[in-house]
């Protein structure tokens, strides 16, 4: 498959996008063009470069459509169904071996690079808070994954757990406070690089909507229906994390990336792989917030020094 749908390709012999002819009138924007400019946006360009080409997969515009309604449909029985069971059953493993084989084959690495950022974006955040709020006997997440590999062994279910863990410490603990941010450590928020295993033949290339989709079937199939509706309803906790990064920091910019669902409405019924993309973009926007805070911290330390120095007697 090509990289891009054929209507995001400007047609032969027309000028590219965001520029025009010699004394013409220039053309009108290009949303992708604009979504790389938007001052709005803090991710750092070269993520938000991958993200917007698997937005522009063939697969984003003509098969995400249609495997969106497939798998509503498909988790909306097997979570029907297994409530008339009279036991429970869980297959981690199962799902694992599925879900592994699935990224391999049909998965564009690109996409499974962004899979795999996010498990550590996410640690990275909620380590942000665990180390900056000092709670005694909170400890910090070690779910690092670089490799394609590492999103085994319940790395899905302990990513969840992960989130669950550490907002309930912090909560019993009741010594959030915000703080100084000279005195916040931003030591953890570097992102090392990841292995898609790009060497790996594919059989198709399907962006990570597309993927999401069809993921959340052996997620509701192979989970049993308490564990899959504690990680739906991981994602509304969104909302207590940016709220926690906020009280931390003292930024309030944090605060308007809340999402409009509480986190003590618990509701199952929602277009899953879609929550899971935007919760995965939220994560992106408070790293980059957090990067950003961390770098104006370490630029001010410098210039205060430099400054020292040179007022210090010779």
């Amino acid at each position: 498959m090509s990289d891009t749908a054929p209507s995001d390709t400007a047609p032969s012999g027309t000028a590219p996008s965001g520029t025009a002819p010699s004394g013409t009138a220039p053309s009108e924007p290009d949303i992708w063009d604009m979504m790389m400019a938007d001052p709005s946006v803090p991710i750092d360009r070269a993520i938000l470069l991958l993200m917007i080409r698997d937005r522009r997969r063939v697969s984003r515009g003509y098969v995400y459509p249609w495997l969106r309604i497939l798998s509503r449909a498909a988790v909306t029985c097997i979570v029907a169904g297994k409530r008339l069971l009279p036991f429970e059953f869980r297959a981690h493993a199962t799902m694992d071996r599925l879900c592994l084989w699935f990224l391999r084959r049909f998965v564009d690495p690109g996409a499974v690079s962004l899979l795999i950022r996010h498990f550590i974006v996410e640690t990275d955040l909620l380590n942000f808070a665990v180390r900056n709020a000092h709670v005694p006997g909170l400890a910090e997440v070690e779910l690092r994954p670089t490799k394609l590999s590492g999103l085994g062994d319940r790395a899905v279910i302990e990513h969840d757990l992960n989130v669950y863990r550490v907002l309930q410490g912090l909560g019993v603990s009741g010594r959030l406070a915000r703080r100084d941010v000279s005195e916040l450590d931003f030591s953890m928020l570097d992102v090392p690089a990841t292995d898609p295993e790009s060497h790996t033949s594919r059989l198709v290339k399907l962006d990570i909507q597309s993927a999401l989709c069809l993921m959340n079937i052996p997620f509701a199939l192979c989970l049993t229906s308490s564990e899959y509706r504690r990680a739906v309803h991981s994602m509304t906790l969104d909302t207590s994390l940016l709220s926690v990064l906020a009280t931390l920091t003292g930024d309030q910019t944090f605060l308007g990336w809340r999402s409009s669902v509480e986190p003590l409405r618990v509701d199952s019924n929602i277009d899953v792989p879609l929550a899971v993309y935007e919760h995965a973009l939220l994560c992106e926007y408070a790293h980059a917030r957090l990067r950003a805070l961390g770098a104006g911290v370490t630029q001010h330390t410098r210039f205060v020094a430099t400054a020292r120095m040179a007022s210090a007697p010779t």
